[in-house]
């Protein structure tokens, strides 16, 4: 076993065998998707659209904040439910804004690590409220605590620390970082931050996003490599054990190989399972496109709502024109026809009305994909009917059918 102890002003951490073997894989994959052939441009903004609410659901969810994805999906397009709070609401666009502030700075080469990066994006991501102390260091000593228990978990540095500490990983960041593969840095940077703690609320938040940022300025731009939201949403007890490592109170010497290690494996499965999930939702969307325009006579832009409708959704004319960027009575032909062709089904009446999927949309979308599935006895859609179809699509995909 061939081991590599490294410090990094604070904490240290050693590259074992099993992360030098996850990085390779890492770049496997990275060359695969790189050599793929040209994505359609309608596509690729569908996939952006939903992997960026999916990570911004994800994350805000993981701090509290009492929304679904497919809420967040409305909220992103102006649509708000009217279940979800207009702060929340506020707090799910902050945290959008927050991600796409990062992308914009990735690769502008004036671009400097500061202490003003961090405390910018933290002031979008609680969408600059000054009650929550948006883009302020906490001025009062701070604990982690397990909102189930109650029970103290961890005590970060006291707050006449804190600028001192971020300027240092900032420092770092912008000297030291680089002679580390980005996966690692990204995952230290995340458990500096979070083990910094500098702000009253928000941390969690905050780190994630720069460990994306790192991810961007190392040259990695395809999501399937850089945010990491959904996947730890949806692997929360390993996310909350990584951090472990830190002990119970703040101490700069910790070794934090066990975080390193969870970080450079999630980045891992979540590129393998997202490339899947890439070439089936490549050649669903084709199919989709394929059926709005021969089965409906429509522009192949109402995929998007054929996409929706498919996932169970409800599609509101506000939220498909927001999408397909159209005008209302453009939205409500494209909506009537899919309608009339009996790929969509309307529910409700004037401003209330939304549309949802059918048999029928299934029914020529496996035909269009030349899948064999039996839809006899089946009367009215459901999400049975959505999940035959993608597992059959998936399998073929894996070259299992």
């Amino acid at each position: 076993m061939s081991l590599c102890y490294t410090e990094v002003h604070m904490y240290r951490y050693t590259t074992t065998d099993e992360i030098s073997t996850r990085l390779l894989r890492f770049e496997e994959l990275r060359k695969a998707l790189d050599e793929q052939a040209m994505l359609p441009r309608a596509w690729y903004g569908h996939m952006r659209r939903e992997l960026e609410a999916e990570a911004v659901g994800a994350s805000v969810s993981m701090e509290g904040i009492p929304v679904t994805v497919d809420e967040v999906r409305r909220i992103l397009a102006g649509d708000r439910p009217d279940a979800v709070s207009s702060e929340d609401a506020d707090l799910v666009v902050g945290y959008r804004e927050a991600m796409r502030h990062v992308l914009s700075r990735a690769d502008d080469p004036d671009f400097r690590w500061e202490s003003e990066v961090v405390r910018g994006i933290h002031e979008r991501v609680l969408a600059g409220s000054w009650v929550m102390q948006a883009g302020r260091y906490r001025q009062n000593q701070n604990r982690v605590v397990d909102s189930a228990s109650r029970t103290e978990l961890y005590v970060p540095p006291s707050p006449e620390h804190v600028p001192a500490l971020v300027d240092d990983l900032v420092g770092w960041l912008g000297a030291g970082a680089d002679d580390q593969p980005a996966p690692i840095a990204a995952a230290l940077a995340h458990v500096r931050l979070a083990g910094i703690h500098p702000f009253a609320d928000g941390n969690g938040r905050t780190a994630r996003i720069i460990a994306s940022l790192v991810m961007y300025r190392g040259g990695y731009r395809l999501p399937q490599f850089t945010s990491l939201e959904e996947w730890w949403g949806r692997h929360l007890a390993d996310y909350y054990a990584a951090f472990s490592c830190l002990g119970t109170e703040w101490d700069p010497a910790a070794d934090v190989t066990p975080f390193v290690s969870a970080h450079v494996l999630a980045q891992c499965s979540q590129a393998e399972a997202l490339s899947l999930r890439q070439s089936a939702e490549r050649e669903l969307w084709l199919a989709l496109e394929d059926v709005a325009v021969h089965a409906a006579g429509t522009d192949a832009r109402s995929a998007n709502a054929l996409y929706e409708a498919l996932m169970g959704r409800e599609v509101t004319n506000r939220y498909y024109r927001s999408v397909v960027d159209v005008a209302a009575p453009t939205a409500a032909s494209d909506l009537a026809r899919l309608d009339a062709a009996g790929l969509l089904e309307r529910r409700g009446s004037g401003r209330s009305t939304a549309f949802v999927g059918t048999v029928r949309l299934v029914e020529g979308l496996a035909a269009a994909l030349a899948l064999d599935l039996d839809l006899r006895g089946a009367s009215s859609y459901d999400g049975r009917l959505r999940d035959a179809l993608l597992a059959r699509l998936s399998a073929r995909s894996l070259g299992h059918a």
